[in-house]
């Protein structure tokens, strides 16, 4: 385990603040670990006033498995643990708080529902609609409290001002009288703590005499001001980090904690480790030369050790179908030529560009693994009706699917007119058989499904669209409950696009059903944690940081996607940009985008950071 220069220099830091820029693949943990071992054998620091801050369970165990193999041994008392876990270890000392007194996922969502219905706010009504709005609305709670914000002063982008202010104050005074603290709270209450007990401040800053923070782009301003409470009067505060690796904004992450540490800390080190030893010169190159487009930044000389390698290879496609079929054939060919499913990855800006991936590998028996879960299209209300309708073409008389469709668009069917596991037109007739009116309807729904039953998948969706009258029945959907438009077409689209492959609705519907068992499998799976080791994984650009592949995929890579289309103020954009820069260097010897040249009907052109990797 033999160290660069840099990593020597970090390695031998004893006293003060210091600074390391650690680039992907810089060696960073293991710079770490071998400092941990340093001040321990060389400089007869006690293990016990050692403390390790990660951001996340799995790195504070890895961190620690490493700890233990650089130093051959087991127990020694270094305290590993997340930002979280630490600080929620404080308060429970100083508060004698247990596990009942966090609050669920499940029971914020509840309080803040409660309070959204109290107050008369607009929640979504249809499938999986109404936990994404509280997610929404949980996050920017969240904000407010990472960026130590007073709710009095803060002033929301996305609710109307006053309005979220009374909901922020109900939804903490609902969890004040449950004695319950969220996950934000556990770093509030401890910064609130140390500014009221100074005694108590005095405490931990004798435990923990030196400080390591791992991942330190990704600090929010509350976790940074507890950690600069705790590393004081000494400031024995070791940070390693990558800015241009700092993509949680949405979190409370701010790159520019990190640039300005030498402000708050004017006589830190800053060491640059400056050698990446997992992608090739031509993937490390083209990656710096996107990034150096921030102006926000460190400027940094990265030196790859691997050799030149393959050169980044930039595919156009047509559309999304066509992007899958692509990416299937280059699966094929890599892993004929050696590598296996678990060393290739696909990565993308959001989990709804990997949809019309994921049924092409499905459809194909590729073995893959999603991390975060995409959504099904056909789980989707649109896609349900979608899915009843052509049911009912082929025959398939079953009530659920009368149910579903009986009125989208509206036709005055009511629930007591279909009884029974089956419903026929004669029936229905029958019910209504007084009102001449309905009995038109009946019959003009029985005459459009005989007209979509033999016509091709995405021709039989064209005329539910036009023909049926779809389109407009989404139009007043999507004015009656206050939802954009665009977001509910956009999911009829993809659902139509999907469908060309298929000659016939028999073979689509069979596909739909193929496709829900692999998503319900794979969603299983992600329950119990089990992971499918010989997949393909398939992730967003967020969930690849800290991973590396042999063979890595950036699909979707046009304006609107990456950088997203919602990003339009600067250090928006430079976030999308470090993400994109953070994608392309997990390969470690082969890189691949891929752009589209329409989607759902719309030309798209590559995005600009696509074209940023020919600017010298």
């Amino acid at each position: 385990m033999s160290l660069n220069q840099a990593q020597l220099r970090a390695v031998a830091h004893k006293d003060g603040p210091c600074m390391v820029l650690a680039g992907p693949g810089s060696g960073k943990t293991l710079t770490i670990a071998k400092r941990i071992e340093y001040l321990i054998t060389e400089y007869k620091v006690r293990p016990e006033e050692i403390l390790v801050i990660t951001f996340t369970k799995y790195a504070a165990n890895e961190m620690k498995e490493r700890f233990r193999k650089v130093m051959g041994q087991s127990g020694i008392p270094v305290t590993f643990g997340t930002f979280h876990g630490i600080y929620y270890g404080i308060l429970k000392w100083a508060y004698r708080l247990d596990q009942r007194n966090i609050l669920s996922d499940r029971e914020k969502y509840e309080l803040l529902g409660q309070a959204a219905a109290r107050m008369e706010w607009e929640a979504a009504e249809y499938a999986g609609e109404e936990n994404e709005y509280l997610q929404e609305l949980a996050a920017e709670i969240g904000n407010v409290k990472n960026h130590c914000r007073d709710i009095g002063e803060y002033k929301s982008r996305r609710y109307d001002t006053r309005r979220f202010r009374e909901l922020y104050l109900a939804y903490e005074e609902e969890k004040k009288k449950l004695r319950k603290i969220d996950f934000e709270d556990m770093i509030l209450y401890c910064r609130e703590l140390f500014l009221k007990r100074p005694d108590i401040l005095k405490k931990w800053q004798k435990k923990f005499r030196y400080i390591l923070v791992d991942e330190f782009q990704d600090v929010n301003q509350a976790q940074y001001d507890v950690v600069r409470m705790l590393a004081a009067p000494e400031d024995n505060l070791f940070v390693v980090g990558d800015d241009d690796q700092s993509v949680y904004g949405f979190r409370g992450a701010k790159p520019g904690i990190m640039l300005d540490f030498r402000k708050d800390y004017k006589e830190a080190k800053q060491i640059l480790l400056d050698i990446n030893y997992r992608s090739p010169a031509y993937v490390v190159d083209g990656a710096l030369r996107v990034i150096d487009h921030n102006q926000e930044r460190f400027d940094k000389k990265i030196t790859a050790c691997k050799g030149k390698g393959e050169t980044i290879h930039i595919q156009e496609v047509k559309d999304p179908v066509e992007e899958g079929e692509y990416v299937l054939e280059k699966i094929r060919e890599y892993y004929e030529k050696g590598i296996p499913y678990d060393e290739m990855a696909v990565l993308y800006r959001t989990s709804l560009e990997v949809r019309t991936l994921a049924e092409i590998l499905a459809e194909d028996q590729i073995p893959f693994d999603i991390k975060e879960k995409p959504g099904n299209l056909y789980d989707h209300f649109i896609g349900k009706d979608m899915a009843s309708y052509l049911h009912l073409a082929q025959g398939d008389c079953e009530r659920r699917y009368f149910l579903q469709i009986a009125n989208r668009p509206k036709r005055y069917i009511s629930r007591d007119s279909m009884e029974g596991g089956r419903v026929s037109y004669e029936s229905l007739r029958n019910f209504y058989c007084d009102k001449d009116w309905m009995m038109d309807r009946i019959d003009q729904l029985e005459w459009d499904m005989k007209m979509i039953r033999d016509k091709t998948p995405f021709a039989a969706i064209q005329y539910i669209r036009k023909g049926i009258g779809y389109d407009e029945f989404l139009r007043e959907y999507a004015a009656c409950r206050k939802k954009p438009e665009e977001e509910l077409t956009a999911v009829l689209d993809e659902i139509q696009q999907n469908s060309r492959s298929f000659q016939t609705i028999g073979e689509w519907l069979a596909h739909v059903k193929h496709y829900k068992e692999v998503m319900q499998e794979k969603n299983a799976a992600a329950r119990d944690k089990r992971e499918d080791k010989k997949g393909v994984s398939l992730m967003t650009m967020h969930g690849a940081k800290g991973l590396e592949f042999r063979l890595v995929f950036i699909i979707e890579g046009n304006e609107g996607c990456i950088p997203y289309r919602k990003a339009d103020m600067r250090e928006e954009l430079e976030e999308e940009r470090r993400l994109f820069y953070v994608a392309m260097t997990r390969a470690k010897e082969k890189l691949i985008i891929s752009y589209v040249k329409e989607k759902n009907g719309k030309d798209l052109c590559p995005s600009r950071f696509v074209e940023e990797l020919f600017i010298r």
